[in-house]
């Protein structure tokens, strides 16, 4: 098969992958072979490829937001040529404390699509049987792939940062998961006030009629009641904590995140403001978003590239030049 392998020791700034032909993955027990038809590029594909997550292999195929069509290791629940989803958690030890209090998301050895076990930016991937999705009619496999990584942890932040219907909720960053977070706010009434540094990005706020729209500098017009942050800068969560009232709630979705600036507590954290980071995803928090998804018919935005220019999709997520999710299409 045709893969985008990484290698950490080869990279270079710009060429981050080696488009090769490889052997196709071998099915093992408890796991499906999966055609891939789509999967979506993230943010943290980026981090990765970058190294600012720590490589852990030698090398290893990105890719964390997978659509696929069941080849082999079919069961009942997921029969051969049947459509699934594959996210960014690619499976739990089932066994740690976490794991047994309903918290999989913070399990102490986690599997990791894309990163230590390989991911989707090749023909075939291999999954745990156990973490695939069945996904909804109604949207076609390039606007599903966003779903699957950017859609389902924008849902958990929203979750983490204890959204209530009708309050005014700040998206700070406004790439792919902030994009597929409004139209689930907005079915909760609630007010979406958007603040991020790219011009393409206000426009696409403004096109989904988020309340309010400023730059990087500026500051939403209200307090508001939770924030959530999708850029991986520590100036940024400061920049929501600022906006939000007293017992408000920022909530950082980022894997990764630059220094964190000194700040002044008595002005921006005292009055029972809260801090809280999100974590991956349970297998229930991408159930239940799928579900909503259908249920709102949400459809993003999608810029498509090629296997073979899979640096290109990659650089597109880095510069911000794209329109909406990116999805590669072997």
């Amino acid at each position: 098969m045709k893969a985008a392998i990484f290698r950490p020791a080869s990279a270079t700034p710009g060429h981050f992958l080696q488009i090769e032909d490889v052997p196709r993955p071998q099915l093992t027990a408890g796991h499906v072979l999966l055609r891939v038809v789509a999967c979506g590029v993230c943010r943290t594909d980026l981090h990765i490829v970058e190294k600012e997550l720590p490589p852990l292999h030698p090398q290893i195929i990105p890719g964390h937001q997978i659509v696929g069509e069941v080849v082999e290791g079919a069961t009942p629940e997921l029969p051969l040529g049947s459509r699934v989803g594959v996210s960014w958690i690619g499976g739990v030890d089932g066994d740690c404390w976490y794991c047994k209090h309903g918290m999989e998301n913070l399990c102490d050895k986690p599997t990791f699509t894309g990163y230590t076990v390989n991911g989707g930016y090749a023909e075939y991937a291999l999954a745990r049987t156990d973490f695939t999705f069945a996904l909804p009619a109604g949207l076609d496999d390039v606007h599903v792939a966003p779903l699957l990584c950017a859609g389902i942890i924008g849902f958990r932040s929203l979750r983490v940062a204890g959204v209530e219907p009708g309050e005014r909720v700040g998206l700070f960053g406004f790439g792919s998961s902030a994009s597929l977070a409004i139209p689930i706010l907005q079915s909760w009434n609630c007010e979406v006030y958007v603040v991020t540094r790219g011009q393409n990005h206000r426009d696409r706020a403004a096109s989904l009629r988020a309340t309010w729209i400023g730059k990087e500098a500026d500051q939403p017009p209200v307090p508001l009641d939770r924030a959530i942050t999708f850029a991986p800068s520590g100036k940024v969560v400061l920049t929501a904590l600022a906006s939000l009232r007293k017992g408000g709630v920022v909530a950082i979705n980022a894997i990764h995140l630059d220094q964190f600036p000194a700040f002044d507590y008595d002005k921006l954290l005292w009055g029972e403001r809260q801090l809280r980071s999100v974590a991956n995803m349970t297998r229930q928090d991408a159930r239940d978003f799928l579900t909503t998804a259908r249920d709102l018919k949400i459809r993003p935005e999608v810029s498509v590239f090629s296997l073979d220019n899979a640096n290109q999709a990659l650089l597109a997520v880095k510069d911000e030049t794209g329109h909406g999710s990116t999805v590669i299409v072997p």
